[in-house]
């Protein structure tokens, strides 16, 4: 998927931009929606700037819903930053017969939609959209990565998913497989230009504020890479140096065209005011999306 992705381009491109050149290796620590490698950084790693987390926005924003399994505090990480707004979009297989919002809307029974496991951006996603558009839903969590959810919807498992539509999904995009019927974003993302938008759909003003803390907030963090706490300053404006100089890479970006990938970075102290004002939110708004994402 696009982590993986990006993780093993930056390890060939960012050590340029760090003094000493020094060798960067990819250890991939899947599990729990990337809540075991968020643990792992927070309580085993040493804070010598020899290792950076890269773990999905939405384990972050847990904390402050109150999110089981969680053993670090958000606050405390030193953020480096992230290389582009991962926002969703949902796509549903041709197959499946979702191939425009209104036959999503107007579907007789509830539509399977393919999740990692709670707490996961995009189960937080999918059971947004019920509580917040009403849409007809069954949500079918449990699926390994988002590969693992595109061959379940080949196989006719689940009609689609909602998810940044790069990588494991970008062939079956451009081959008119799958479908994006709605997306979860601010505004039009360019490669979908007439998709609707979730947040005109809100009921209501309270809806649409959940959905913009819910998902756009979150996606903004969701690539997120990080140090453990307590890593010294000097190191951290090292590699956040280093990191946002590499955004800039001729070569990489380049990369990164070719994957068909986003660069469009946000800085670690950015990484950091979100993090920070999510412990400001207003208690009752927490209170429900604490209810949508986890009852």
């Amino acid at each position: 998927g696009a982590f993986d992705a990006y993780s093993r381009s930056l390890s060939r491109h960012m050590p340029k931009y760090i003094p000493g050149n020094p060798v960067i290796t990819v250890e991939n620590m899947p599990g729990a929606g990337s809540l075991i490698a968020a643990n792992h950084l927070y309580k085993a790693a040493n804070p010598d700037g020899l290792t950076i987390g890269n773990f999905i926005g939405s384990v972050l924003m847990g904390q402050v819903l109150g999110q089981k399994g969680i053993e670090f505090d958000a606050r405390r990480f030193e953020y480096v930053g992230a290389p582009a707004r991962y926002y969703p979009v949902c796509l549903f297989s041709k197959a499946s017969g979702i191939t425009s919002l209104e036959k999503w809307i107007d579907s007789k029974t509830a539509v399977k939609m393919g999740g990692i496991g709670q707490g996961t951006s995009g189960d937080n996603t999918i059971r947004l959209l019920r509580a917040t558009i009403g849409l007809p839903i069954q949500l079918v969590s449990g699926y390994k990565g988002m590969a693992e959810i595109r061959l379940a919807t080949e196989a006719g498992e689940v009609a689609g998913t909602c998810v940044g539509p790069r990588t494991v999904w970008q062939k079956a995009l451009e081959a008119a497989e799958v479908v994006p019927v709605l997306q979860v974003t601010p505004k039009p993302a360019p490669d979908f230009p007439k998709v609707p938008l979730a947040i005109d759909l809100a009921k209501n003003e309270e809806n649409r504020k959940l959905i913009e803390v819910g998902v756009h907030n979150d996606s903004a963090i969701a690539l997120t890479y990080a140090l453990p706490p307590k890593t010294p300053k000097d190191l951290v404006a090292t590699l956040r140096r280093g990191f946002m100089d590499t955004m800039k890479d001729g070569e990489f970006v380049s990369e990164m065209k070719k994957a068909r990938l986003d660069v469009d970075p946000v800085a670690g102290e950015e990484v950091e005011r979100i993090i920070n004002d999510a412990f400001k939110l207003d208690a009752a708004l927490l209170g429900k999306l604490k209810d949508i994402f986890y009852k």
